[in-house]
């Protein structure tokens, strides 16, 4: 099976939509600082209920792969159907820098993870690193879920098949 048809039969699995945010902290003697990372994720699930864990692929070798394997802290926001614009920004290829897209995404801060929960998600998940494992040219990173909230508004998921987002209904 060639990796066109592999895709074209995958693209067929309708998927919800996620933010994956992280905060890379670095030293200042001034007190601390960092930067604000995210990406748009299609490949996330939940895995266990006790304890509660659950899994997000991401690309070997991109950012959010390589901050993740020294920053154990994470975190997830469900989109709803009226972040599609979110979604996209974070996805783009070329992209300008984290920190100016996240000025203009309105956003609170995890207070176990220090990373952007996006405002108006669905919902939204704090996680630590339980383990990650390699699977092809993904790794699969396990989370254990620290703390989640429901979102206060109403609307559905942002959903994404055959290569668009799309709202359910």
């Amino acid at each position: 099976m060639s990796e066109d048809e592999f895709r074209a039969v995958m693209s067929r699995l309708t998927a919800g939509v996620v933010l994956v945010t992280a905060h890379e902290a670095q030293p200042d003697p001034e007190g601390p600082r960092g930067e604000d990372v995210g990406m748009t994720a299609t490949s996330f699930m939940s895995v266990s209920l006790d304890p509660p864990l659950v899994l997000v692929s991401l690309r070997e070798g991109s950012r959010m792969d390589d901050l993740l394997a020294e920053q154990p802290l994470w975190a997830v926001s469900l989109l709803a159907e009226h972040q599609r614009a979110v979604a996209g920004r974070f996805a783009m290829k070329g992209r300008v820098s984290d920190r100016l897209l996240f000025e203009t995404v309105p956003h609170t801060r995890g207070a176990l993870t220090a990373a952007p929960l996006i405002t108006d998600a669905l919902a939204t998940l704090e996680c630590r690193t339980e383990e990650r494992v390699s699977a092809g040219d993904h790794t699969l990173v396990i989370g254990r879920v620290l703390d989640a909230a429901v979102g206060g508004k109403e609307g559905g998921p942002l959903a994404y098949f055959r290569g668009r987002y799309r709202q359910l209904g």
